[in-house]
């Protein structure tokens, strides 16, 4: 892969204007990868895809197999960076006759009710993922499936079926593993939440959806290598936190993500986490939106084209989708289509990518591309890491702490004041 291709709107951004941002990325580049930084910030996220622990890797894909071996349904159960990279992966790449429920991710009644209709008499599993423990959604929706779970199987047989990914040391979550001696893994304490896609708290729901994890981190690990640059005009990730930056300068404050393939639906929305959460705070921050085209081109397509020129666009296109379609001759021509026969949905989704987005610069809309090669666990990986370090790389650039979430903690004292009143 190599790479991700990035493009950007050059009559609304000057080279020079990025170029300008070359000494203080190569700073930012020095400090973060510094061990003084390493020491204070979360950052074993930075260094993972040529640290992590290959043993416990091997151990994942076990657990995975003793899954798929005794439950036809597994039940992945968390909130935010718990879930939306897992879900993010399973969605984009799963193919495995192990059916993935997500609970834990919500406080909706008829949702958990949805899950265990799902469940039904199905032989099932459950992961429950949370540092704490104490996290409201994720602790409730687990009561209630480990009491369903014990009915079906009994105490004993229901602990074998139960996978723990918590704290290492503390919290109620653990206690819990540690009297009931659930298989357990540990979320690193120098990774949070929504820069976790690839530890455990993930990595098992993916392994156990059938899901290459090896190739994910291998895709991981390339992208380490190539983005372990300061030079700017040789980085694409830093490229692109230059440019959100500099469209966020310009009075750019909202940023719209937007794919072609439905099956990226929840990228889209662990991006939307991941730099919302970690650049929204001090009164700053970009406000991260995503969209799927062409679904929602025919709802927003008019707003972005005609709309307030507050925001910018970022594009993810794939090179090579896994599968497309040919369009076929109709003898009567009723349809009026005959003059795209032989051609593929893909090369009409790539005609329609390329048109909006003239369609939009011209309208006023500035657009940053970025091209992946194909829909595979190595893309995957690789636009993972990609993704979180120039989300870092952004947040120290904006003078921000991206690591932290002082907002979500005091909505979550509220709830708990509120509840407990």
């Amino acid at each position: 892969m190599k790479g991700i291709k990035i493009g950007y709107s050059e009559g609304y951004i000057q080279k020079e204007a990025l170029n300008s941002y070359a000494d203080k990325i190569d700073s930012i580049h020095r400090i973060l990868h510094s061990q003084a930084e390493y020491g204070k910030m979360p950052l074993g996220w930075l260094d993972l895809p040529i640290k992590y622990d290959e043993k416990e890797l091997e151990r994942i894909k076990s657990t995975a197999r003793k899954i798929k071996d005794s439950s036809q349904i597994f039940v992945s159960i968390g909130i935010g960076g718990s879930y939306l990279g897992s879900r993010a992966a399973v969605e984009l790449l799963s193919a495995d006759s192990t059916q993935i429920l997500f609970a834990g991710n919500n406080m909706s009644g008829a949702y958990l009710q949805s899950v265990i209709d799902a469940i039904g008499d199905k032989d099932f599993s459950l992961c429950v993922i949370s540092k704490s423990g104490t996290t409201l959604e994720t602790a409730l929706a687990f009561s209630v499936l480990k009491e369903l779970l014990e009915k079906r199987y009994g105490k004993e047989e229901a602990r074998t079926r139960i996978i723990a990914v918590t704290d290492r040391d503390e919290g109620s979550l653990r206690r819990m593993t540690e009297r009931e001696g659930y298989e357990s893994y540990e979320i690193p304490g120098n990774i949070g939440g929504r820069y976790s896609v690839l530890t455990p708290a993930a990595l098992i729901t993916m392994a156990a959806a059938g899901i290459d994890i090896d190739a994910i981190l291998k895709g991981a690990g390339e992208a380490y290598r190539v983005y372990d640059n300061p030079r700017l005009g040789e980085n694409a990730c830093y490229q692109y936190s230059v440019l959100r930056n500099l469209l966020y300068g310009m009075g750019k404050g909202i940023e719209v993500l937007i794919n072609y393939e439905p099956s990226m639906e929840y990228f889209g929305k662990w991006w939307q986490q991941l730099f919302g959460e970690s650049e929204g705070k001090a009164g700053k921050g970009i406000f991260p939106a995503t969209l799927q085209f062409t679904t929602d081109l025919h709802s927003m397509g008019q707003y972005l084209q005609e709309g307030s020129k507050n925001l910018f666009e970022t594009i993810i296109s794939v090179e090579n989708p896994p599968a497309d379609v040919s369009i076929p001759f109709c003898a009567d021509d009723l349809d009026g289509l005959n003059y795209l026969k032989g051609k593929t949905l893909g090369y009409i989704n790539k005609a329609a990518y390329e048109g909006a987005m003239k369609a939009h610069e011209e309208g006023g809309v500035p657009v940053i591309s970025l091209q992946i090669p194909s829909l595979d666990e190595h893309s995957f990986g690789h636009l993972v890491y990609f993704m979180q370090k120039a989300c870092a790389v952004s947040g120290y650039l904006s003078g921000i702490n991206p690591f932290d979430q002082p907002g979500v903690e005091m909505y979550k004292k509220n709830i708990y004041k509120l509840l407990d009143s």
